[in-house]
């Protein structure tokens, strides 16, 4: 029988349930159970996909293709594992399944209505999760925030969830997470929040099992008693989650607040071990390695700056892939990266390379949408080229890199992609044959994980040292091949592609320190003790240089 662990949150968002649920994950798998985990988000979007970065923050692509929530990157980098598009429920997918029955026949003639059709689609679609995956705990993180309208449908299904798996046989939990603020004229932690949250959830039929308090600072005794008495929660089930230095040490934080132990207890867990028949556990989730990992990240022995210039600086979560995957780094080769966050409109100044990305080691370049700060990246990648600066530029990074090229080595003064300009001469970048004639937006471009070939004698071969990887996709536009030739005999190389070899994923110039473009994402792939590769010998080249200065003359 699967077991259920459901996270709400309470009073605002942002208080870090993703990284509650990452957290719990790993520390289960930690005990050899296995796990997995489902994103609820109460949007009317049927995924992310379509979403604004500066709204939601990055859009996180899976394997099979479904464009996510940031937070199952987390689920993902946390528990290195895969998710797959049904672990990611939405109030769109919800509501469009329900409403394809009704034109179908499906109901009987029954008036359709939120209970029973929407909440049994819900729980529906978490039965799914369970009996697709097998495994012994399926962790649900609630989006929003309890009270929302939008949230509602999805918390009454939770508390049917609890009612039909059996409170008394203890396969079913819920753990609410909430904001313990202080008030500084008074300097006490405050309560009165977390008790009105509560209180919202039991007017729903919600009983909290534990209570997650996210604060600056540990929760204090008197805090956690008066939070189980006014609360009816076990002043041990009352769980201290204080503003960490990193993500990386909240699973620590908690297992030393009991928080495994007290949901081992509440769910039976440890005669579910004993039945078990496979009860080993992977050296990747054994916690001692884990603290393996952050004491490489939190005991840096060396330091270099990257710029990432992108188009949605003002909102750090809309490159956190990114960031995650730099930090996996970190841990690795015990570097402290300092990630300058440049806007590339800014590039487009006169001397803003100079001034901008002139004192960094080595240039990052993501993906993005729209012709916004376009010709800011392209200067950027030129500095980073005519300047032998490590460069990795990926997706638009990559098709820019392309642009720039044809631009400055080639001679194609007006060379773009046809997606920014469909008058220019030379469409260096163009649609794919495959997205020609589509019209809708949503789940349309080459998305998910495809094999790639890798051309051996090349850097990028070096990188991986195999000759066929897989990686996951984002985009609408490729490499016209028209270009490919004159491109390679004047010094940049295709160093993989498609198996069809039609389209390009891999670029690198010749005679460059590191100057490596991806079409593909490789971000979302990299794991806490696993880094991307592309990444991790972007730093270790940056690294040498700093080592060896002379490499840069």
């Amino acid at each position: 029988m699967t077991k259920f662990i459901i996270i709400t949150g309470g009073v605002m968002s942002g208080l870090g349930k993703g990284v509650v649920t990452s957290s719990l994950g790993k520390l289960l798998k930690s005990k050899g159970f296995s796990v997995s985990a489902i994103k609820i988000d109460p949007y009317l979007n049927c995924d992310a996909g379509t979403m604004n970065p500066f709204e939601h923050g990055e859009v996180f692509v899976l394997k099979d293709g479904t464009e996510v929530d940031l937070d199952l990157g987390n689920y993902e980098r946390f528990l290195d594992t895969e998710l797959q598009g049904i672990d990611n429920i939405t109030t769109g997918k919800v509501y469009r399944s329900v409403i394809e029955k009704e034109r179908a026949g499906e109901y009987l003639g029954k008036t359709v209505q939120i209970i029973p059709h929407i909440t049994d689609e819900i729980n529906r679609r978490i039965w799914e999760v369970a009996d697709d995956t097998g495994v012994d705990i399926v962790l649900i993180e609630m989006g929003g925030t309890v009270g929302d309208i939008e949230s509602m449908p999805f918390l009454e299904a939770s508390r049917q969830l609890h009612m039909e798996v059996g409170e008394e046989k203890n396969n079913s939990l819920f753990i609410h997470t909430t904001l313990i603020p202080v008030l500084e004229v008074v300097g006490e932690q405050k309560t009165k929040p977390t008790q009105h949250s509560v209180k919202a959830l039991r007017e729903i039929g919600i009983e909290p099992d534990i209570i997650v308090g996210r604060s600056e600072n540990k929760l204090e005794k008197s805090t956690k008693q008066k939070i189980s008495l006014f609360c009816d929660v076990p002043e041990e089930a009352v769980i201290s989650s204080p503003n960490a230095d990193s993500i990386y040490r909240v699973p620590l934080i908690l297992d030393d607040e009991g928080l495994t132990e007290r949901v081992m207890e509440r769910l039976d867990l440890d005669e579910l071990l004993e039945e078990k028949e496979d009860t080993s556990i992977d050296p990747s989730h054994k916690m001692e390695n884990w603290k393996n990992f952050l004491h490489g990240f939190e005991n840096p022995t060396s330091e270099i700056d990257i710029a990432l210039v992108g188009k949605y600086c003002d909102l750090e979560d809309a490159y956190v892939s990114h960031e995650q995957a730099l930090n996996h780094c970190r841990a690795k080769t015990k570097t402290k990266i300092n990630i300058e966050y440049v806007e590339s409109e800014e590039l487009e100044e006169e001397n803003g390379p100079e001034e901008l990305l002139g004192d960094v080691d080595g240039i990052l370049i993501p993906g993005g949408f729209g012709d916004r700060g376009t010709e800011g990246k392209i200067n950027a990648i030129n500095y980073a080229r005519v300047n032998e600066l490590p460069i990795l530029a990926i997706c638009l990074g990559f098709q820019l890199s392309v642009v720039e090229f044809a631009r400055n080595v080639l001679g194609y003064k007006e060379a773009h992609s046809f997606e920014f300009d469909e008058d220019t001469p030379d469409p260096v970048i163009d649609l794919l044959p495959k997205q020609r004639g589509i019209d809708k937006m949503g789940g349309t471009m080459r998305l998910g994980a495809e094999n790639i070939l890798v051309e051996e004698g090349t850097l990028a071969h070096n990188i991986y040292g195999k000759t066929e990887i897989s990686e996951r996709h984002r985009h609408r536009y490729e490499v016209n091949l028209d270009y490919k030739e004159e491109m390679e005999s004047n010094g940049m190389k295709f160093s993989g592609y498609s198996l069809n070899e039609k389209r390009m994923e891999i670029l690198e110039i010749e005679d460059h320190p590191f100057f490596i473009g991806s079409q593909f994402h490789p971000e979302f792939q990299s794991k806490s003790m696993k880094p991307a590769p592309l990444f991790l010998a972007f730093v270790n080249t940056i690294l040498g240089q700093k080592e060896d200065p002379s490499d840069e003359d």
